[in-house]
C-alpha cells in the first residue's frame, strides 16, 4: 500500500463532473515507410509486455472507511488492456481541425475510479500517413516531471523495440480490496510518520520562512520601476465556473530560435513564453473590449521535485506571475515580467524545504470535495477576489527523438487542466529541438474558434518581440537555469501527463548536449503547423515544413 500525500489527494477531492483533473499529452507519429501493419495492435502489444515497468499503469485507488484518510494506491494485476488502449478513426480528410477537437471530447470526460486512472488512445484516418497517440492520466498519480519519467516506459530512441525484462510471478493474495481494518492501520501509521518528520523540520522550516520573508522585504524595498509585490488580481471573463466541455489547439516553435531570442533581448525561454502570453492575452481581451485596466497575473507551477527523484507523485507549488498588461511599451513590459518571474523563483528557492511538506488534515476529502461543489454549482467564482487569471505552465523534456512501436514521434502536445476560476490554461513543453504549445480551455469561456485565434496572437506576439532591440553586449545577462522551459514530456506524452518509459543513459547524455546548442539567427517559424482559426480547417503538417 502506498498512501497518497495532501497534494496528490487533492486533485481527486476537487475533481467534479465539470473538472476532470488529468493531464493529457497528443503526440504525432510518422510510420515507417512501406508499413503495412496495424500499428493499434502494435501499441496494445508494446504495452502489454511494459505495464510492469510503471506503477502508474497498474495500481489503482482503494478509499477509507467513510473517507476518514486519504485513500491508498493498491496493486492491480487484472488489467484490460482493450479498455485503456483504444482505437479511433478520424472521418476524412483528418485534419490538425479535427485531431484537436477529438482530443477536446475526449479530455472533457472523467476516468473511471474503479480501474487505475489512466487511458490511450491511437488515433488513425490523418493526413500525410501520421498517426496520433493521445494518453490521459489522473493528476493524483503523476505531474510534469514524473510524466517524463513515466514516457521512458513507452518510448524508445531508435526505431528498434527494445527488448524488457518479463515481469516477475507473483503468489495470487485471494484478495481483491483491503479489508477496513488494514486500510486503517495504513492510514493511522502514515499520519504519526507525517506528523512525526513535520516535528523533526520545524527548526528547518523556521529558518526558511525567516530568509523567505528577508527576500520578500528586499523586493518591496528595491527602487525599480514597478513593485515586484503583486496584489489580486483583476475580474477577467477566465475567472468564471467552467463546464466539462473543452476547447483545445496546438502550436509548435523551434526551441534554439527561442533561445537564441531569450539572449539577444535579455531574458530566458521562460521571459519569453510569459511575454508572448501577454502580448497575445492583451490582444485577444483588448480586442473584445474586455481588457482590465491592472495587470493580469499568471499561476505558474514550479517542479519542487530533487534531482533524480523519479517518483510518480506530485511536487510542485505555485507562483504568481506579473503579466504587466497594463504597460503598453513592450521592452519595459518585458523587463517587468522577467523581473516578476525571478522574485517569485527567489521567493520559492527559500522555502523549498517547507512548501514540500505533507500536513494530513482530519477531514479533508469532505471538506475539499464540499468546496468544489460549491465553486460549480454557485456564481462564487466570478464574484470573488482572484489570486490570478490564467494558468501558464513551462516543462522541460527530452530532447532526442522518440519512438513507439518503430514509429517515430514529430510532436509532443500537452494537454492540461482548466478549473473554476482558471478557464485557460496555457502550457508549453519542449521535445526534440521543438517547443511545443498546448491551449487547453473551457469551451463556453474560449470557444474552439477563439482558441485558435489566440494562437494566431501568440504567433503575433513572438513575431512583436522579434523586432525588440538587441541589449547591451556589456550587460550582464540575465540568470537562466531556472528559466529553461519546462520539461516536454517526450512526443506525445502528457505534461500533465499520459505515461513514460525507461530510456538508458542516453537521455541525460542527449539532455545535457542539447542545452548547450542554440540558433544563429532567430526565424518566425512554426515547424509547418498551418491554421485558419476562423474556418477552423488546418492541414497536417509535412516532415521539414515550416512555416
Amino acid at each position: 500500500m502506498d498512501q497518497l500525500s495532501s497534494i496528490d489527494a487533492s486533485f481527486l477531492h476537487l475533481e467534479t463532473p465539470e473538472t476532470p483533473m488529468h493531464v493529457g499529452s497528443l503526440m504525432l507519429f510518422e510510420l515507417p515507410e512501406c508499413y503495412t501493419g496495424e500499428y493499434y495492435e502494435d501499441v496494445k502489444a508494446l504495452l502489454g509486455k511494459r505495464l510492469h515497468l510503471s506503477a502508474l499503469l497498474n495500481r489503482k485507488l482503494a478509499q477509507m472507511p467513510f473517507q476518514l484518510a486519504e485513500p491508498v494506491w493498491i496493486e492491480d494485476d487484472d488489467i484490460e488492456l482493450d479498455y485503456h488502449v483504444r482505437p479511433v478513426t478520424l472521418r476524412r480528410p483528418g485534419t490538425m481541425a479535427q485531431l484537436e477537437q477529438l482530443v477536446a471530447r475526449l479530455h472533457a470526460s472523467l476516468l473511471d475510479r474503479s480501474r487505475p486512472l489512466w487511458e490511450m488512445y491511437v488515433i488513425d484516418g490523418l493526413e500525410n500517413r501520421l498517426v496520433a497517440f493521445y494518453t490521459k492520466a489522473h493528476h493524483s498519480g503523476v505531474d510534469g516531471k514524473a510524466g517524463v519519467e513515466l514516457a521512458k516506459v513507452l518510448y524508445d530512441t531508435s526505431p528498434q523495440i527494445r527488448e524488457v525484462p518479463p515481469p516477475r510471478r507473483k503468489r495470487a493474495s485471494g484478495q481483491y480490496q483491503l479489508g477496513v481494518t488494514e486500510l486503517l492501520q495504513a492510514a493511522a501509521a502514515n499520519a504519526a510518520q507525517q506528523y512525526r518528520k513535520l516535528a523533526e523540520l520545524l527548526p528547518t522550516a523556521a529558518k526558511a520562512l525567516d530568509t523567505a520573508a528577508r527576500v520578500v522585504a528586499s523586493q518591496r524595498s528595491e527602487k525599480g520601476e514597478r513593485s515586484l509585490n503583486l496584489g489580486l488580481a483583476p475580474n477577467t471573463i477566465f475567472n468564471d465556473s467552467i463546464t466539462n466541455q473543452r476547447s483545445y489547439s496546438t502550436m509548435s516553435l523551434p526551441l534554439a530560435d527561442i533561445k537564441e531570442l531569450g539572449r539577444r533581448v535579455g531574458g530566458t525561454v521562460n521571459t519569453i513564453v510569459m511575454a508572448m502570453c501577454s502580448v497575445a492575452l492583451q490582444h485577444f481581451l483588448k480586442e473584445r473590449g474586455l481588457l482590465p485596466k491592472e495587470p493580469l497575473i499568471a499561476m505558474v507551477p514550479v517542479s519542487l521535485r530533487a534531482e533524480g527523484d523519479k517518483a510518480m507523485n506530485n511536487q510542485v507549488a505555485g507562483v504568481r506571475v506579473d503579466l504587466a498588461t497594463d504597460i503598453d511599451d513592450l521592452p519595459t513590459r518585458f523587463r517587468a515580467i522577467h523581473a516578476s518571474s525571478e522574485a517569485a523563483k527567489a521567493v520559492v528557492k527559500e522555502l523549498k524545504p517547507v512548501l514540500g511538506v505533507d500536513i494530513p488534515i482530519a477531514g479533508s476529502p469532505w471538506l475539499l470535495t464540499g468546496l468544489a461543489s460549491l465553486l460549480g454549482s454557485s456564481n462564487l467564482v466570478s464574484r470573488l477576489p482572484a489570486a490570478g487569471n490564467v494558468a501558464i505552465s513551462n516543462v522541460p523534456g527530452p530532447p532526442m527523438t522518440l519512438y513507439m512501436a518503430g514509429a517515430k514521434m514529430v510532436h509532443y502536445f500537452p494537454v492540461s487542466i482548466p478549473y473554476h476560476g482558471s478557464a485557460l490554461n496555457i502550457t508549453v513543453q519542449s521535445y526534440a529541438g521543438l517547443l511545443e504549445f498546448g491551449l487547453t480551455a473551457c469551451r463556453r469561456i474560449l470557444t474552439q474558434d477563439e482558441s485558435y485565434e489566440l494562437i494566431d496572437h501568440l504567433r503575433t506576439a513572438l513575431r512583436e518581440i522579434q523586432a525588440l532591440p538587441s541589449i547591451d553586449a556589456t550587460a550582464t545577462p540575465p540568470t537562466s537555469a531556472s528559466n529553461e522551459p519546462a520539461k516536454v514530456s517526450t512526443k506525445g506524452e502528457s505534461v500533465a501527463p499520459g505515461p513514460p518509459v525507461v530510456v538508458t543513459q542516453r537521455l541525460a547524455v542527449a539532455e545535457e548536449a542539447a542545452s548547450s546548442q542554440s540558433s544563429s539567427e532567430v526565424k518566425p517559424s512554426t515547424t509547418g503547423l498551418i491554421h485558419s482559426p476562423r474556418r477552423g480547417r488546418r492541414r497536417m503538417p509535412h516532415a521539414g515544413d515550416r512555416g
